[in-house]
């Protein structure tokens, strides 16, 4: 049988570096939509690159024909720019509709925990949409819905250890008891493979076996980086203005505020059962050299 080609979003990003690299393994063809064509990768000369042209839906159905399977992880942690959460959904719809006029069968879709169409917040609102029409398509599809992915190029448990690493008092917004229920990056990538073949529609938490609050978190990375510091609590407005004033030193954007308010609104900790296996607390053992030894740069990354 030859082998059957699956187009991924990304495959040079974060999470589309991991599902593209086990695709390989798996013996997919492996065509990846990219805004970083020139992108220096180990997986360059592995996988046909094409960009993205979300302006011309010919081409961008082109761009999807002969494949069984689109993998999306196309999406905006904040608007930068021209490119605003509205024109991320509008993006991923046209993607959509050409993936399903280009005749592919189904569509595993990365969106994240507790999106709502009533949400106030953007993000969780745009997901929700992307939901909604993903259900609608006629497509046969697997949602997958991350929390917290953390690993060697994840920003947010990596830059929490950066801020624990070289200062010694850390801010931490509210009564900090709202949850984290992260899932290791290699989890989620096998998440997204296995759900390729997939039969039927569903919908999962990709999350792992373990839950912390924040101020757990927080002290867990302190303590596995033998550093000690003072947890002080403030209010979340308060903690976001210093956040922003670090991401003015740093050039980036450290978190923002509708990240503040769906991390305290404790929407990064799902119930339910793990669907991922690596423990948080044995990754970091063995990872703690390195972690927050560099600050990761939101900005850098997808906009440098």
């Amino acid at each position: 049988m030859p082998a059957k080609t699956v187009v991924i979003t990304g495959a040079f990003s974060y999470t589309g570096k991991y599902a593209a690299r086990l695709l390989l393994e798996r013996g997919y063809k492996v065509r990846t939509l990219t805004s970083h064509a020139h992108c220096e990768s180990e997986l360059a000369g592995q996988v046909e690159i094409l960009p993205y042209d979300f302006a011309n839906p010919r081409k961008l159905e082109e761009s999807l024909r002969g494949a069984s399977c689109l993998i999306n992880t196309y999406w905006i942690r904040f608007s930068h720019r021209h490119v605003t959460f509205d024109l991320a959904v509008k993006n991923t719809l046209a993607l959509m509709q050409a993936a399903k006029d280009a005749g592919v069968s189904r569509i595993v879709h990365v969106s994240i925990a507790n999106p709502s169409l009533d949400s106030r917040l953007a993000y969780y609102r745009g997901k929700a949409q992307l939901e909604q029409a993903i259900a609608h398509s006629g497509l046969a599809y697997t949602v997958l819905r991350p929390t917290v992915i953390f690993g060697p190029e994840d920003i947010l448990i990596n830059n929490i250890a950066w801020f624990v690493r070289h200062l010694p008092i850390f801010g931490i917004p509210g009564n900090g008891r709202y949850g984290v229920r992260p899932v290791y990056v290699e989890d989620m990538a096998s998440l997204i493979v296995n759900s390729v073949e997939q039969r039927q529609n569903e919908i999962l938490d990709a999350v792992g076996p373990q839950a912390f609050t924040f101020e757990e978190l927080v002290r867990l990375i302190a303590a596995q980086l033998d550093q000690r510091i003072r947890i002080i609590h403030l209010p979340a407005l308060l903690a976001y203005l210093s956040t922003r004033f670090a991401g003015l030193l740093l050039r980036d954007v450290v978190l923002t505020w509708q990240e503040y308010q769906g991390l305290m609104a404790n929407l990064l900790a799902p119930q339910g059962p793990s669907t991922g296996q690596t423990r948080l607390t044995e990754w970091l053992s063995q990872n703690r050299e390195g972690l927050g030894m560099h600050y990761a740069s939101e900005l850098a990354r997808h906009y440098r």
